[in-house]
């Protein structure tokens, strides 16, 4: 049984981690780290839970509880140091905080292809939403131009999201590999608000960010060409989508050796 410790444990995506960790029967949660964990709150975050699970604010609780897969959800300072921490302990990590920056991502992939544990980083693991990116690459050498809006709950810190990134970082090498050639300039010529026609992404691709109370993570990509227009969706209604994903890249990391990005090789796309 694979022994679990989760980074974050107090957050909403910690808390639902733990939940489905100590659900699953191949799983054991063995720990809950985060230093803003309250007594009464540790409470409440394994209520439930028939399980003899360790709380701290310390990583070396991992060591201690020998977990042997740490899920991070945390913010991006906090997870680099963990996963440079993993790597030099030999405890596989599986990376669900956003807001790393690339070359960090590739520095500390080094560390792990050298050492003896291994890395899983995902922006998104709802498995409909790795089809929505997969979907947006297969159309981009197709249509004309493309945007991308992303919705998010007002308690996310980075803006645009990690899907958001890649997805344009997706499309845009899509049409390169495609020699479609690069997307068209933006014709707009007087923003009357500044900042209105979003940020430029990968190869051009405008990205929007809305912040709203009561949602949790969606994403649509709209592209247009002549006479017509393509939106693929994604819709997250609850953090339990993202379960099935956590779950799958905790069973495959110890045998995925150093790092790897995203979803899509753990389903074969």
């Amino acid at each position: 049984m694979t022994r679990v410790g989760v980074m974050g444990a107090g957050g909403r995506m910690g808390r639902a981690v733990c939940r489905a960790v100590a659900d699953d029967p191949e799983l054991d949660l063995v720990c809950a780290v985060d230093p803003d964990l309250s007594p009464d709150e540790a409470g409440s975050v394994l209520a439930g839970i028939d399980s003899d699970v360790a709380v701290g604010a310390d990583i070396e609780l991992l060591a201690r509880t020998e977990a042997s897969v740490a899920v991070d959800f945390t913010v991006a300072e906090a997870a680099m140091q963990h996963m440079r921490w993993c790597a030099s302990h030999g405890v596989h990590a599986v990376v669900g905080t956003t807001g790393i920056p690339p070359e960090f991502l590739a520095d500390v992939g080094a560390e792990f292809a050298r050492g003896v544990a291994n890395c899983v980083v995902a922006p998104n693991f709802a498995i409909g939403a790795v089809l929505m990116m997969r979907f947006a690459e297969l159309a981009a050498p197709y249509m004309d131009s493309a945007e991308i809006v992303e919705l998010h709950h007002d308690g996310k810190l980075d803006a645009p999201s990690g899907t958001a990134l890649l997805t344009a970082d997706r499309m845009g090498a899509a049409r390169l590999a495609a020699e479609a050639g690069p997307w068209p300039a933006d014709r707009t010529t007087t923003e009357v608000v500044a900042g209105v026609r979003g940020g430029a992404g990968a190869e051009g691709v405008h990205m929007h960010s809305v912040r709203l109370p009561g949602l949790v993570a969606h994403q649509e990509v709209i592209f247009g060409a002549t006479g017509q227009s393509l939106t693929v969706r994604h819709d997250a209604y609850d953090r339990s989508s993202f379960m099935p994903g956590v779950l799958m890249a905790v069973k495959a990391v110890a045998q995925r050796p150093g790092m790897t990005i995203g979803l899509d090789a753990l389903l074969g796309l």
